[in-house]
């Protein structure tokens, strides 16, 4: 996000333009004909959650961190995002058609991401988690590779989120050589901010082998900007937009700060427009076909939808959330597939509520702040997910 190659993982209009395929229960899984359960990864200290059964052709494979990592957030925060990469294996070409991340602490982990790393790519991940300190790498917005093509961004979870399962015949296609990265977002206000506490987290992948017919997916994230000032009945040094922007280049660094100037400048003309709610339209670049969505926000959020060629007599509505729970993210289907085409504007739109602020155990502690985009729990996001293949 920022600086990072083009913006695809922070500004959507940046994003759509460089989009590209990402080629890249039961019990824990066992290598099987796809995999060859090498790399260390056999014990854990959680397991996902129940999934519905496997499906024809279908196996699990369940990953756990190496090894215990304890959060340390930088420069007095109370969050971090840590990625740990791990070697799922693969022996053969195979289709990620589902997956479920399980946090082994829960008063910790605030959300998490799944990529997947080209074999291209992964002696540069590798190289990255070598010369990082502890156990994986800070990764502020994305995975922090800065990769071409980038990594496949195939899920999210957040608390009480279940399996994300592709129905039909798709899936993210996943070489001999890919790595995994889970990139934990975790959050110490429960600890008011101490450090100590361990988490071990895993990953159940749900494998198939695929066929001619199946379809290759990628995610492409649409973003807008966040203006949301104090509550009228807030005040403090933060309510100034300006001290709120410097204070999240203190936290994240001037990359992650320097994200809501951009998305500012591709969706408002580079003018701020201090509101509940925002939105941003994104030209379609080539021709594609959406298959599902997901709205991501953090604990500030009231709604988040997403449109296609709003304002048109052919508008249809591709994600609707009307009343957003940071604890039920889901991966959306789409009724049936929609073909979109060079010509064609998505809209996102999320509305904010600077009020939950003095409701919510985790904010309640921290001061009023005018809310920018920003990687920590205080901060927000408007992100809508769409899982797109193309052709």
């Amino acid at each position: 996000m920022t600086t990072r190659k083009g913006l695809l993982r922070r500004v959507a209009p940046a994003a759509m333009a460089v989009v590209v395929a990402a080629c890249s229960s039961s019990t824990a899984a066992t290598g099987g004909a796809l995999t060859s359960g090498r790399g260390g990864h056999h014990a854990t200290t959680s397991l996902p959650p129940d999934a519905l059964p496997l499906r024809a052709g279908e196996q699990f494979l369940t990953l756990p961190m190496e090894k215990p990592y304890i959060p340390m957030p930088p420069s007095g925060g109370t969050d971090e995002y840590r990625c740990l990469l791990i070697d799922p294996g693969l022996l053969k070409p195979a289709y990620l058609t589902g997956s479920q991340f399980a946090p082994s602490n829960t008063e910790i982990a605030h959300h998490a991401n799944i990529y997947v790393v080209a074999p291209a790519n992964a002696a540069k991940a590798q190289a990255k988690d070598a010369a990082s300190p502890g156990q994986g790498w800070t990764c502020f917005g994305a995975d922090g590779l800065d990769t071409q093509p980038p990594s496949a961004w195939v899920d999210t979870w957040t608390p009480g989120a279940r399996e994300t399962l592709l129905d039909g015949n798709l899936g993210y296609r996943i070489e001999p050589g890919s790595l995994v990265i889970l990139q934990i977002h975790y959050n110490l206000l429960a600890t008011d901010g101490k450090p100590g506490a361990f988490d071990q987290s895993s990953v159940r992948l749900r494998l198939t082998e695929g066929d001619a017919g199946t379809k290759a997916l990628t995610a492409v994230p649409l973003m807008a900007p966040i203006e949301l000032p104090c509550a009228p009945d807030e005040s403090g040094p933060l309510c100034d937009r300006e001290a709120s922007l410097a204070d999240v280049a203190k936290r994240f660094g001037p990359e992650v700060a320097g994200t809501e100037t951009q998305l500012v400048r591709a969706c408002n003309g580079g003018t701020p427009v201090p509101g509940d709610t925002q939105r941003c339209d994104t030209p379609i670049p080539t021709e594609m076909t959406i298959y599902a969505g997901r709205g991501h926000m953090h604990l500030l959020g009231r709604s988040i939808k997403v449109e296609l060629n709003p304002g048109t007599p052919g508008a249809q509505v591709l994600l609707d959330v009307p009343e957003f729970d940071f604890d039920d993210q889901q991966h959306v289907p789409l009724p049936a597939p929609v073909q979109v085409r060079p010509g064609d504007t998505v809209r996102i739109t999320c509305t904010h509520d600077a009020a939950l602020r003095t409701v919510l155990p985790a904010l309640k502690k921290l001061p009023p702040r005018y809310v920018v985009y920003g990687d920590g729990t205080s901060d927000e996001m408007c992100i809508g997910l769409m899982t797109v293949s193309m052709p």
